[in-house]
């Protein structure tokens, strides 16, 4: 850039020829300064080499000053300044586009960890397995397990600065467990943003002065239909509220169908709700982190606004405190049930969101210097926190329930969309100004989904864009082609049986196949590239060496708490039913096929890249497991895994 900054005369010579030669001297400067200009223009369009080096010239900014001494000629000086070097990682990468503020990144992961399943999950699961001593199993597995997992993901892709499939050049075989985790999180999107729809159709339904769940003389409910206190002579098991009729038959029409094999079309209300969920998922996340960390911004504080508000309102209703009191008695005879262990691990694994590729991503968005231990125990936290104070919004509604229909707690608690869509709508509408309250609690629902949905979506964008790097000059398009294949998928679950459909993909796609991958991609990063290793990487981060705790951790307990989560999920495993609605055989080997397709990636990715490396069986497997960066070594006959040393070390 060219700045010319002039100091005019004082005066103007009488002299003709004094006059003269200050124009002549002004035209000559001009000239000059316009070949200065050219002739830098030019340097600075010269190809820099590819590895620049730390003394790296960019371009180049003149100052040119004309200056007036007393006798009247004028001199002129130039200065070249340089310009600031670009930002380079400290292994010699070029910089990635990093958050707008450290915040954003802190928002988007505990949006994407707090989702719905705080709020439907959690709390039915502490109170149907011991109260407050459910706690116990929880936090013992939040703090073996949760935690050094979580800060594994973070520092894996705030080091590496890649997507879930890219951070594995620091193993190459293992990068299929990066497309495994890339597709679970495709799937999750094709009936995660369904939910977000339902919620956004409830949404709409609650602008009016009398909620359409209150009643039975709707044109969908069936003359099966009846009140908690309707003393009819239906029988108990055929009996269904109005808002369970609602959901099932007014929002759903699952009355329509008669099964997977009999969907129907998609409902055009259903799906322009969808379509609103799309588009708002496409303009969150076009741009990439800069427009997505300003989403989370009220995505992610919203919830914890509404809950507070609804727990106020719900400790005030009569039976409140009773239904608190149920939430956290305390029954440590439930600890002697296996069961009650296994479905705190099982929530742990799911609840922080470790595995579908989100925390890489997010993290890999960071500034190479970011604490993410101080991330991990933060964001961590905040998630256990939530789901336990959730709890209390949603038993002080439930004791309020039990107690104004006079039913015992049992049979108002329960969990999944049951809680959200049926019962939960069911106690707004009893209350004075339930529209207003059923817009307060259907705008926190929306919000837990779309930072969650968000999150999923960005895991897939940034794992093949970084991936396939022709992408990434392409992102608003690719990220337009990702959200509308996610629509098309997801008609399926719009239409009359479409929550069958929902009901199998809940069931198979983010099951033992996320198990599996977190499994796999603990055993590549603390066993084949090595702890001691990706202590040193966290070290060069944050300056601070992860401690034994850490290291015993993804070296030992994390793997076998894995390995057995997976034993677990295959020898517990039932077949999917809705209600009394049991899935045909093809039906679940559909399934199976979707839960097969994403483990497969493992194994398969690892085959062709064992098979497509030069050399023998040996050297291929060398180059194989070992890194990218260190291949030379290989050449050389140096593989670190080939030593005991390497696998004994932590």
């Amino acid at each position: 850039m060219v700045r010319l900054q002039s100091q005019c005369p004082r005066e103007i010579h009488s002299s003709s020829l004094g006059w003269v030669f200050k124009q002549l001297l002004i035209v000559v400067l001009d000239n000059a300064q316009n070949i200065l200009t050219k002739y830098l223009v030019k340097m600075s369009s010269v190809v820099a080499p590819e590895k620049p080096s730390s003394n790296f010239m960019g371009p180049k900014e003149v100052e040119l000053i004309l200056v007036k001494e007393q006798n009247g000629v004028q001199f002129t000086s130039s200065t070249l300044v340089g310009a600031a070097p670009p930002q380079t990682h400290p292994r010699g990468e070029e910089e990635r586009e990093t958050w707008g503020k450290k915040i954003d990144f802190l928002l988007s992961v505990i949006g994407f960890a707090v989702d719905l399943a705080n709020v439907w999950r959690f709390p039915y699961l502490c109170y149907k397995n011991g109260g407050g001593a459910f706690l116990v199993p929880y936090m013992f597995f939040m703090v073996i397990a949760g935690m050094p997992l979580f800060y594994m993901e973070l520092a894996l892709g705030q080091y590496n600065r890649e997507g879930a499939a890219g951070v594995w050049k620091i193993c190459p075989i293992f990068k299929g467990v990066g497309f495994t985790v890339i597709l679970i999180s495709l799937y999750v999107g094709f009936y995660y943003n369904v939910i977000i729809s339902w919620a956004l159709y409830y949404l709409f339904s609650s602008f009016t002065g009398e909620l359409p769940w209150v009643h039975c003389n709707n044109s969908w409910n069936s003359v099966y239909c009846a009140d908690w206190a309707d003393n009819s002579t239906i029988n108990d098991s055929l009996k269904s509220t109005p808002a369970q009729e609602y959901f099932e038959r007014g929002v759903l029409h699952i009355q329509d169908s008669s099964g997977i094999g009999n969907l129907g079309r998609p409902r055009w209300q259903l799906t322009s709700c969808l379509a609103v969920v799309i588009i708002l998922l496409y303009f969150s996340l076009w741009k990439g982190v800069k427009t997505s960390g300003k989403v989370v911004w009220i995505t992610a504080t919203m919830p914890y606004v509404v809950l507070t508000v609804l727990l106020f309102r719900g400790v005030t209703l009569p039976g409140a405190i009773d239904g608190i009191k149920a939430y956290l008695s305390v029954d440590f005879l439930r600890l002697c049930d296996p069961k009650v262990w296994i479905e705190a691990a099982t929530q742990i694994c799911f609840s922080l969101g470790v595995g579908f590729g989100v925390l890489i991503a997010f993290s890999s968005y960071n500034k190479f210097s970011n604490n993410c231990y101080r991330d991990a125990i933060i964001t961590t936290s905040i998630n256990s926190l939530t789901s336990f104070f959730s709890g209390f919004v949603v038993f002080s509604f439930l004791g309020y329930l039990s107690k104004k229909h006079n039913v015992s707690l049992d049979n108002v608690a329960r969990d999944g969309a049951g809680l959200v869509f049926v019962i939960y709508p069911e106690a707004i509408a009893t209350l004075p100004g339930s529209s207003v309250w059923a817009v307060i609690f259907f705008i926190m629902l929306l919000t837990l989904g779309i930072d969650s949905a968000m999150g999923g979506m960005e895991s897939v964008i940034t794992g093949l864009i970084d991936e396939f790097k022709c992408l990434q000059k392409h992102r608003e398009l690719f990220t337009l082609f990702i959200v509308v294949s996610t629509f098309l998928i997801s008609l399926f679950c719009v239409t009359n049986g479409g929550m069958y459909v929902f009901t199998l993909l809940d069931h198979y796609a983010a099951g033992t196949s996320i198990l599996f991958g977190v499994l796999i991609e603990a055993i590549g990063i603390a066993w084949f590239y090595g702890v001691d290793r990706f202590s040193d990487d966290i070290e060069e981060m944050i300056g601070q060496r992860p401690g034994w705790y850490w290291r015993l951790c993804w070296k030992f307990v994390s793997p076998c708490f894995l390995l057995f989560m997976v034993v677990v999920s295959f020898a517990t495993f039932n077949p999917p039913n809705y209600g009394s609605y049991t899935f045909p055989p093809w039906a679940n080997m559909v399934g199976w096929c979707l839960a097969m397709s994403s483990m497969a990636m493992v194994p398969l990715y690892a085959i062709y890249k064992i098979c497509s490396l030069p050399g023998r069986f040996c050297n291929r497997l060398a180059y194989a497991i070992t890194p990218e960066t260190e291949h030379h070594l290989v050449d050389s006959g140096e593989v670190r895994q080939f030593t005991l040393h390497h696998w004994l070390v932590i």
